[in-house]
């Protein structure tokens, strides 16, 4: 085992156990949407992603259409390919193609953070150390939480089930009182939310909802209030 890959293991611990946290309420999702304990491993394994496995989890309950599952999932990641195209910046310029995708494939937030954080090049056995530990706590979490929600009571599966909103609003709410812009979407959101829930044509349709709102709120907002910066906090 190479030293690059167990330092990735080591720094990788930390988020593994948060994914699993995070990853149990998901679960508790997954099992509401009629999931078994390894298809919320598998689908987790492989997507690795909160705010997009708990779109297409909400969306195959409420019976969505597969075009709006794949539609949503592709709107909500989007954020990924910007992360691959920065991450590109820190790999050897002799690193081959296979572990050039490997290492886009491995990507999440945290694994990005740490990667790009890496001092020099970031070696794909470090990504992959990291992303390894990270997925296997992020995967079975969700599958324990899917096992979890066939076993408590309901009510206690229900109050677990607002967990994850906890996440996204503690997620949100700093974010909001330092930036007035990140204010103004998430009233502007919940505003068109409300209304879109009531129009004839999109009420019965939540991906399409949440695909029309993803897209129209973060292009007028990032036409209004562009960034300045790049991905380094550089001007």
């Amino acid at each position: 085992m190479s030293r690059d890959f167990k330092e990735g293991l080591h720094d990788g611990i930390p988020i593994a156990l948060g994914y699993f946290a995070v990853s149990f309420s998901i679960g508790i999702i997954a099992k509401g949407a009629g999931l078994t304990a390894l298809e919320g491993f598998m689908s987790s394994f492989f997507t690795r992603a909160s705010a997009g496995e708990y779109g297409v989890y909400t969306l195959i309950a409420a019976n969505a259409a597969y075009v709006e599952l794949v539609l949503m999932s592709v709107i909500i990641n989007l954020r990924y390919l910007l992360m691959s195209a920065a991450l590109s910046q820190k790999i050897a310029p002799d690193t081959s193609l296979f572990h050039r995708v490997m290492m886009s494939v491995c990507i999440t937030d945290e694994i990005f953070g740490i990667s790009i954080g890496h001092k020099g090049f970031a070696p794909p056995a470090y990504t992959y150390g990291a992303a390894l530990i990270s997925t296997i706590f992020w995967a079975s979490g969700c599958a324990i939480g899917i096992v979890a929600g066939e076993i408590l009571p309901y009510d206690i599966v229900a109050a677990l089930s607002m967990s994850l909103y906890g996440m996204f609003i503690a997620i949100i709410v700093p974010q909001a009182k330092k930036d007035r812009r990140v204010l103004y979407a998430i009233i502007v959101s919940f505003v068109l939310s409300g209304l879109f829930s009531i129009i004839p044509v999109l009420k019965d349709s939540p991906g399409i909802r949440i695909i029309i709102l993803t897209l129209l709120i973060s292009s007028v907002m990032a036409w209004l209030f562009p960034v300045k910066e790049d991905m380094y906090g550089k001007e």
